[in-house]
């Protein structure tokens, strides 16, 4: 077919772009190539550009947009599989979807066995949809590598190099209670769970409408949150009353109020500022003097109790900082179910590590999971994450939904033959999913029967019941967030990270940094809902980039897991062995027996 060089440059000057010759000479051979005319060739190369945000100038963009774009569209038409002509325009984010991209691999694979011998059969692959899902004999036969093809969706997909070839696979960093000779073995499913979400006092169970709180709306939740947690430790401590903050006062006062930053939003040694008891002054701040206090440890947002001298109204002299208070922990019962042990497992994305996109920590854990066969799996996201160099970039030809999935269904399918129960907590880094906090569990509409039993998605935040035992799981990196903002003096040898636990049990709070982090984006009457601790955990879990631990911290057994992946390199997991103590037992033992991280 004739082909016209200066209609090919009259269609793509539509859209506002002048081409080199060469590029143009190219273009004018893959219209006679792959029969299309100058029209149609420019529109696809803009949609495959504007899909893939490739910069269409260049001759390395139009072999990508051959090789992943036209040679796939003829080999589906060769092979009697092409689409409607009214589609042919639709896009690159179309046409090279997962779902097509596995009828391709199929086609080819039915051309090879045809050369196959006949006592060999058919080995056509069986093609998942929601509907016609896998039976439970053909998902059972299929491993997790054939599960997850990340080269269906990145044109990248090489494996990790330094990720490959670690040699401390396995090594146990740091170990909790009696670990020794602890032989770390589960039951999975062979013994029956209860499993319960636990709210204050509903959990959140879905999405919500959020981007509408206005300023008025934020400050009566954190008004709420003086006034409730005030109120504690006024009847803990036996205050008699609170003064109003700016009244001078020439006896010692004791004031109730929120730490606030000064007007450069930084809190430091000389800039504390307290943001009086609003239910006597409205809106009231004071600078506070912290010298004549030994020890403290306060953060922005931290709501105290100070007795001090206000001699003028102006400033407070603090002579002594009131220690929070945390809630009583839960006290099981019979509707708690077994109180054998159980192991957990708990692990944090990101699943890949940053210079590969073929998650191969994942299939790793997969397989320590089906080996141990823990009785539960506690998985925080990113399972996709938004910081990744392809996903950032937009490499990716699938969209993040359709990668998500397809993670999500190699987790699950790939772990049943375990049996162990699954608890799936989001993170702000999911980079499909909504990205608000508190946020709402995943959704997943097409899930087989037998995975539903021992398949939970929850929310970020979330507050669990296993076997009566508690635990409060949070995805969000508090442990980095909160310690780039406390200040503290202290003459004993506590650590900042033990600190910055202690503060997140007596505020009573997921999240009790105000104002958040910078890229937190908190929806603040959902906050106060779905974000608050019901009871002070057993166990809780705080995976975050610093260095993993596990701590006891008030009776809270702390653990940070780490997450699976650092950079290029491996990273850990967790694992914990629990028994609650039985109802009626005389005074309260921890739960947690044994735990330890563990290099992936």
């Amino acid at each position: 077919m004739a082909v016209s060089a200066q209609l090919l440059v009259e269609e793509l000057q539509i859209f506002g772009l002048e081409c080199e010759e060469a590029v143009i000479e190219k273009l004018v051979e893959l219209c006679i190539l792959y029969g299309q005319n100058e029209e149609g060739m420019a529109s696809e190369l803009i949609a495959f550009c504007t899909s893939t945000r490739k910069d269409c100038f260049t001759l390395e963009t139009l072999n990508s947009f051959e090789h992943e774009f036209l040679s796939k569209r003829v080999s589906k038409t060769r092979h009697g599989a092409s689409k409607d002509k009214g589609l042919r325009h639709a896009g690159a984010r179309d046409i090279v979807s997962i779902q097509e991209l596995i009828e391709v691999e199929e086609e080819e694979e039915t051309l090879l066995n045809s050369y196959t011998t006949p006592s060999k059969g058919s080995q056509k692959r069986t093609i998942t949809t929601p509907e016609t899902p896998l039976t439970k004999r053909s998902v059972s036969a299929r491993s997790p590598h054939q599960l997850l093809s990340p080269s269906s969706f990145s044109p990248s997909a090489t494996p990790p190099q330094k990720y490959s070839s670690r040699s401390n696979r396995g090594e146990v960093v740091t170990s909790f209670g009696s670990a020794q000779g602890v032989s770390w073995s589960g039951r999975g499913g062979a013994s029956p769970l209860s499993l319960k979400v636990l709210g204050h006092p509903e959990p959140l169970t879905g999405s919500y409408k959020y981007m509408f709180q206005k300023l008025p709306d934020i400050r009566e939740v954190l008004t709420c949150k003086i006034e409730e947690l005030g109120s504690e430790l006024k009847e803990h401590y036996k205050i008699e009353a609170f003064a109003p903050i700016l009244v001078p006062a020439q006896e010692p006062v004791t004031l109730l109020g929120q730490i606030g930053c000064d007007s450069n939003g930084k809190l430091n040694h000389k800039s504390v500022i307290l943001e009086g008891d609003l239910e006597h002054s409205s809106g009231a701040q004071i600078p506070v003097d912290l010298s004549e206090l030994k020890e403290y440890s306060l953060f922005p947002g931290q709501v105290v109790v100070m007795e001090g001298i206000n001699t003028t109204g102006r400033k407070l002299v603090a002579t002594r900082l009131y220690e929070g208070v945390p809630l009583p922990f839960h006290q099981p019962d019979e509707e708690d179910g077994d109180s054998e042990q159980f192991m957990v497992l708990v692990a944090c994305g990101p699943y890949t590590t940053s210079d590969s996109i073929t998650f191969d920590p994942l299939l790793d854990l997969i397989t320590i999971i089906n080996r141990d066969r823990p009785d539960v799996c506690i998985l925080f996201g990113p399972f996709l994450d938004a910081k990744h160099e392809q996903v950032e970039s937009c490499l990716l030809t699938s969209s993040f939904e359709d990668v998500f999935k397809q993670c999500l269904r190699t987790i699950i399918e790939g772990t049943r033959s375990s049996g162990s129960h699954l608890i799936i907590v989001p993170s702000l880094r999911d980079v499909h999913h909504e990205p608000v906090y508190p946020q709402p569990p995943f959704s997943c509409s097409d899930l087989l029967r037998e995975d539903k039993k021992r398949v939970r998605l929850v929310s970020e935040p979330c507050t669990l019941s296993i076997n009566g035992v508690i635990f409060g799981l949070t995805s969000t990196d508090l442990l980095f967030h909160m310690g780039a903002e406390e200040i503290s003096s202290s003459s004993g040898t506590s650590d900042r990270f033990s600190r910055i636990l202690r503060h997140i049990l007596t505020q009573r709070s997921y999240y009790p940094l105000y104002p958040p982090q910078e890229d937190m984006a908190i929806d603040y009457e959902n906050f106060y809902l779905y974000a608050q601790l019901p009871v002070t955990p057993d166990v809780f879990i705080a995976p975050s980039e610093l260095r993993y631990f596990v701590k006891d911290i008030l009776g809270c057994v702390c653990v940070n897991p780490g997450r699976l992946t650092k950079g290029q390199v491996g990273g850990t997991f967790g694992r914990l062995y629990l028994r609650r103590q039985t109802a009626g037992g005389e005074g309260r033992q921890s739960p947690c027996a044994a735990a330890q991280v563990v290099r992936i």
